[in-house]
Formats: structure tokens, C-alpha cells, sequence
């Protein structure tokens, strides 16, 4: 390793403990200076990048790198272990319904997600759906991302894979929403009558996971469009805000508790405690509950974002 090697390592291990103990890397002045782009291109949604930092790689849709601004990291060096804690909230999920048979991820990223479900859940199906075939191209070519048997990708806009999807009776035990451009979710995968159609393939007891910004003009809107169609739900913050639902009923602390065993070794190897979770469960709402309502009709996400 070349002394400009270390420096770079040393200043990404630096900007990870942000990640770990406040929830996501903050953003540094100096980060563009120290990555190294090892890939452009422009696809038809939008621009991507590949850049190092040191021993991490993540993707972008933005020029500028910054740590909290990625589609997808990993460590080169320990590509198991998850880069993101929200990351780790959503893995969490098996906590909820550890008998998961099928998994429905919408938005790709560089693969991460579905790669530690296919590692962590032996013998669930996994069906990721990713609008942009580049993404899905840089994923496997400079991410460790593959498909086989169990782990399938689907080119398409997630709203309409789950239309279809209604049609043809198809329903998951965890549906895990992820997808990001290069500002925020796409506004038609924020409304009510979307998150009705999800709500429609999550099979009886099933498990939702939404990844979502905790800090955004849309976050009391977006809370009040989650509550009007899922009910009571769970507020996880860790530098992202993840919403969690069960159908049949949330889950108590002392369950998930109990069902940490299960994942014990597991989770380990992704570097964090099963129990983990526990403590960042929140049932309480924090939004307010007289913002308006995001429908097919009105989501102006590009205005409130």
C-alpha cells in the first residue's frame, strides 16, 4: 500500500465511525479530492459512477462524491460486511418473519441488499426489479453482485412489476422498497395508490421495509401517506429513516428479542449483533399529522424535496 493508499484509507475509516455511531457518513469537503472515478456513463435515467475511496467502492448518480450521497458501498477487502446501518435495519427485517420464503426488493443500487438476503436466508426466492439495465451492468461488473437460482432481476419500473404482479396473484413475505434516482424516490413510488398496490402483493403476515430520507420537506407527508394506508407503523432512524409494517401486527420489542437467536451467526458475519435492531425501534409518531396527503394526483416531490 502506497502512502497515498493509507492517507485514503485512513480518512474513509474516519468518515465510516461517523457512519456507525451517528447513522450515516457525513459529508466531507475533502471527499472529492481523495476518490478516485473508475467509471461514468449516462444511461437513459441518469448519470452513473464508480468511484474508491481507500478500500471502499460505492455507485452514484451524482458527480460529486460524498459517503452519504451513495447509491451503494462496500469494503473491498471484507465485501461481506454492510456499509450503511440502514442497510443493516433492512436485513434486520428476518427478525420480524423469520420464515420468509420470498423476497421482492424494488430498486437494485449496487446489489448489496439482495446479496446479504440470499446469504442470510438460505432457500428464499429473491426478486429484484431495476428500471435501468446500466445499473444492473455496473452492479455486476464492479460490485460483487450476481444473479443464480435463488436470486433473480427483473428489468422494470417498480410500479408496474407490482401492478403485474397483482394481476398474475403473485404475493411476497417481505417487500423491501429502496429505489432512488439521483434526488429521491421517483414521485410516483411515494403516492397512496402505490403504496396500495404494494400493500396488495405482501402475502398474510407479511413484512414491509421502506427506505426513506429522515430529514426532507416530504417526510411529514410521507408519514401521513404511510399511516393512511398501512396503519400503525415503525419509525427507524439511523442517519435514513426506514418505515417498518407487519400485516397482522407489529411486532414487540421483546419478540424481536426473541428471535434474535435465530440470526445470530448470521448478522455476524455482516458485522453487527441481531439484537441490534432492538433499541432503534420507535412507535411513536413524529410527524405532523395534518399534512397533506400524497396521491397519483398530487406528489410534487421535485417541489417539496
Amino acid at each position: 500500500m502506497t502512502p497515498n493508499d493509507i492517507i485514503k484509507t485512513l480518512a474513509l475509516a474516519l468518515l465510516f465511525l461517523c457512519t456507525t455511531a451517528q447513522g450515516n457518513a457525513q459529508e466531507s469537503d475533502q471527499d472529492d479530492d481523495l476518490a478516485t472515478l473508475l467509471h461514468h456513463e449516462r444511461s437513459l435515467y441518469s448519470n452513473i459512477y464508480v468511484f474508491e475511496i481507500g478500500i471502499v467502492r460505492c455507485m452514484h448518480f451524482n458527480k460529486h462524491y460524498r459517503t452519504d450521497n451513495s447509491q451503494s458501498c462496500f469494503f473491498m477487502d471484507r465485501p461481506e460486511l454492510l456499509f450503511y446501518n440502514y442497510s443493516r435495519v433492512v436485513l434486520s427485517t428476518l427478525l420480524l418473519k423469520p420464515d420468509i420464503q420470498n423476497i421482492l426488493i424494488v430498486g437494485l443500487g449496487g446489489g448489496t441488499l439482495p446479496t446479504a438476503f440470499s446469504q442470510a436466508q438460505t432457500g428464499a426466492q429473491i426478486d429484484v426489479v431495476e428500471i435501468d439495465p446500466a445499473v444492473t451492468r455496473v452492479a455486476r461488473t464492479y460490485f460483487p453482485f450476481d444473479t443464480n437460482e435463488q436470486l433473480r432481476t427483473h428489468e422494470a419500473d417498480g410500479r408496474v412489476f407490482v401492478k403485474r404482479a397483482i394481476k398474475r396473484g403473485e404475493t411476497y413475505d417481505l417487500v423491501v422498497l429502496d429505489a432512488f434516482n439521483s434526488e429521491y424516490i421517483p414521485e410516483h413510488m411515494l403516492t397512496r395508490e402505490y403504496l396500495e398496490e404494494v400493500k396488495s402483493v405482501i402475502s398474510p403476515g407479511g413484512v414491509l421495509v421502506a427506505n426513506t430520507f429522515s430529514h426532507s420537506a416530504l417526510y411529514d407527508s410521507e408519514s401521513v401517506t404511510y399511516k393512511t394506508v398501512f396503519g400503525d407503523f415503525i419509525n427507524v432512524r439511523v442517519g435514513n429513516r426506514l418505515i417498518l409494517w407487519r400485516d397482522g401486527g407489529l411486532p414487540t420489542r421483546n419478540e424481536v428479542l426473541e428471535n434474535a437467536p435465530l440470526f445470530k451467526a448470521a448478522f455476524k458475519r455482516f458485522g453487527f449483533r441481531a439484537s441490534w435492531l432492538v433499541d432503534r425501534l420507535s412507535w411513536e409518531e413524529d410527524w405532523k399529522t395534518d399534512a397533506p396527503l400524497l396521491t397519483d394526483q398530487y406528489s410534487p416531490s421535485n417541489l417539496l424535496h
